[in-house]
């Protein structure tokens, strides 16, 4: 992290220090959990229902901690007392921010669904122009957020923040802590959609990421989502679209299928010649992802070739996100069981599609969570989708997440076989019984509701 004393960072949040000394400095990376604790770093003690962090206070400054971060002293271990350690934590991610200044570029993306894919793209593309420190996984909430901003150092040219967001008002938070220069909205959709209470409850939200642009930021906008586009009036900041819009001014054609769930385009860039692109990530949707990755980069002076290239040889993106891999059986498995909407769904489905090419096509979804009065709707669209792509075997996991079943059936022409299993345990022996040489398996649903099941297909099914 940016170096601070122990006695600014107790300024700075407006702690008491008991023990140590406020001369210590912190250099090292902020941790809430102890056994990450390294030398120079602050440990973060939270006192939960069923763990005390406290109580490893004391081994986290053996093992190089400063000092601690936490709502009650500590014997014999310097700790900075807070009434709340998440807010303070976000306090003194703030601090670490306007220490640094105008040296680093901060980019925030938020969505409903499909951020999490275009802040891996973003930042494969930044690395390439110097130092950037990104979200991992989706660690995009008000402990997430500042712990990433904390691991920024001097060094670092860019930070890439995947904001979430589950009512008004909560983006608006994390963009204190983190004020944006860049702001990339992907969608607007039904994802957490009992928080938001609508639609456009959802997009006055989503909405805020805009509104907090810094001076002299930029607002990149999905321009096939007509929600998005609405929020370029909220904008005092330029905006830039990137899309399939003709009016888009990051704009994909001619996009191919090249196999196996990949796509390639040609992507036209501002006051450039076109380029084409071979996108090294399965699905349809991440072409538009892909694009809004370009503008950032573009913005951040990422020359063509570079993004063309860079988007065609990606690595290290997040687990269990549209993850294909085929295993020894000659059974292809597409693991996107990180997380669920109705249209993460869709863009999976059609994504299984892609990949299986005619092959046998297994669906294993599990159940979608924070839909509110959609829950019904919401499974019953998924279901009818996959009939009518012609998903040869629908295995739907767990009773909430019978609709999809029901959605399927209303479609006369759908001669595929729908099951209802009790659990994941159950769906991994269902496919046990029934996988054979060239089937295609998609895996999705809502966290950890399928994630049993993807990894007993990646360690192989018997």
């Amino acid at each position: 992290m940016i170096p601070f004393t122990v006695a600014e960072i107790t300024a700075v949040v407006g702690g008491t220090l008991h023990g140590g000394s406020g001369d210590a400095v912190v250099d090292g990376p902020v941790e809430y959990d102890s056994r990450k604790v390294a030398p120079g770093g602050l440990f973060v003690a939270f006192a939960g229902a069923k763990v005390d962090a406290h109580e490893f206070a004391a081994k986290a400054v053996a093992d190089g901690a400063v000092a601690v971060f936490g709502s009650r002293p500590v014997d014999g271990v310097p700790t900075i007392v807070v009434d709340d350690p998440r807010a303070a934590l976000g306090l003194l991610a703030r601090a670490a921010l306007d220490r640094i200044g105008d040296a680093l570029t901060v980019v925030a993306v938020t969505g409903s669904s499909g951020k999490t894919s275009t802040k891996d793209l973003i930042t494969a593309l930044l690395r390439t122009a110097g130092p950037t420190v990104a979200t991992i996984g989706s660690e995009n909430n008000e402990l997430g957020t500042p712990y990433t901003v904390l691991k920024v150092t001097a060094e670092t040219r860019f930070l890439v923040l995947e904001m979430g967001s589950r009512g008004v008002g909560h983006l608006r938070y994390l963009c204190d802590i983190a004020p944006p220069d860049v702001s990339v909205v992907v969608n607007v959709g039904t994802s957490h959609i009992a928080e938001f209470g609508s639609l456009e409850g959802t997009t006055l939200a989503k909405g805020e990421l805009v509104e907090a642009l810094r001076p002299g930021g930029l607002a990149i906008l999905n321009a096939d989502d007509e929600r998005v586009r609405s929020m370029a009036s909220r904008s005092a900041a330029p905006v830039q679209f990137a899309g399939e819009s003709e009016t888009a001014d990051f704009r994909a054609t001619d996009v191919e299928d090249l196999g196996r769930g990949r796509f390639g385009f040609t992507m036209h860039l501002p006051g450039t010649d076109p380029v084409r692109v071979r996108l090294d990530v399965a699905g349809r949707h991440q072409v538009g992802n892909a694009l809004l990755a370009a503008a950032v980069a573009s913005h951040a002076g990422v020359d063509p070739a570079t993004i063309a290239a860079t988007l065609g040889d990606l690595e290290g993106l997040s687990s269990r996100r549209m993850d294909v891999f085929d295993r020894a059986d000659d059974v292809t498995v597409i693991d996107d069981s990180f997380n669920a909407n109705p249209a993460s769904m869709a863009a999976a489905l059609r994504a299984l599609v892609a990949v299986a090419g005619g092959r046998r096509m297994i669906a294993v979804l599990g159940f979608m969570a924070e839909l509110g009065e959609y829950e019904r709707t919401g499974h019953e669209e998924v279901g009818r989708l996959a009939a009518e792509l012609g998903v040869d075997r629908l295995v739907a996991v767990g009773e909430q997440a019978a609709p999809i079943l029901h959605g399927a059936s209303v479609v006369a022409s759908w001669g595929g076989d729908p099951v209802l299993v009790t659990d994941q345990e159950a769906a991994v022996a269902l496919l046990r019984a029934e996988l054979r040489p060239r089937d295609v398996v998609l895996v999705k649903g809502s966290r950890y509701r399928t994630w049993d099941i993807a990894d007993a297909l990646r360690a192989g099914v018997r």
